[in-house]
């Protein structure tokens, strides 16, 4: 049976979001209670800061400012 392409998306995103939630090294060592949480809240500010780089710029200390980036 043949995947809609909504089905397809909501798959995929829940396998980005279960390879996420296999903890780094250094989360591993902090601790998590719920990885799989985490992973959805990191995911999400990556995906804001990757879509509006511009205006996320100021919000999140991993982003740079626009003279920062390479041109």
């Amino acid at each position: 049976m043949s995947q809609t392409p909504e089905e397809s998306a909501v798959e995929a995103e829940r396998a980005r979001i279960a390879s996420r939630a296999e903890l780094l090294p250094e989360e591993a060592a902090a601790g998590s209670d719920d990885p799989e949480h985490q992973a959805e809240e990191i995911l999400q500010e990556s995906d804001e800061r990757t879509l509006d780089p511009e205006a996320t710029g100021q919000e999140y200390t991993q982003t740079s400012s626009p003279d920062q980036r390479p041109a």
